[in-house]
């Protein structure tokens, strides 16, 4: 069994007997403390020790797994987004795996697209249009 289908029967196995965490909850508790994680990585340097790129490789693999959490949705933009994440994800994993900061790091822009695209269109109060020249909404 492959991890990313253990993490998806852990999920569900502890979300049976609980209330199912809705979106805004798996975003808040899953997927933005993940993302964080590998940049917060990225941007402060390498990965000191083994428990550090434990913490990248565990960050990387929720995010890879988590388009099937997040694609059961009709819209064919939120689908393309989540697969973004996903992809970017499962990249950070494969460079976590091999300890390669290089490559771990080359992923920070399509991590933060993955996320900034999907925000821009689903959370616009995230990224609030900027005010024009005369002080209108653009």
């Amino acid at each position: 069994m492959k991890p990313a289908s253990m993490l998806l029967l852990a999920l569900a196995a502890t979300t049976a007997n609980a209330e199912t965490p809705t979106m805004r909850q798996l975003m808040l508790d899953l997927i933005h403390p993940a993302s964080n994680d590998i940049q917060v990585f990225i941007n402060r340097g390498a990965p000191k020790d083994e428990a550090d790129w434990f913490r990248v490789r565990r960050s990387a693999l929720t995010l890879a797994t988590s388009e099937s959490v997040l694609t059961p949705s009709p819209n064919p933009d939120w689908t393309k987004d989540a697969k973004a994440m996903a992809e970017a994800g499962a990249a950070a994993y494969q460079a976590a795996q091999a300890k390669n900061f290089n490559a771990l790091a080359a992923l920070a822009d399509s991590l933060d697209a993955s996320c900034t695209n999907c925000h821009k269109q689903f959370r616009p109060n995230v990224f609030p249009h900027k005010a024009g020249p005369a002080g209108g909404s653009k």
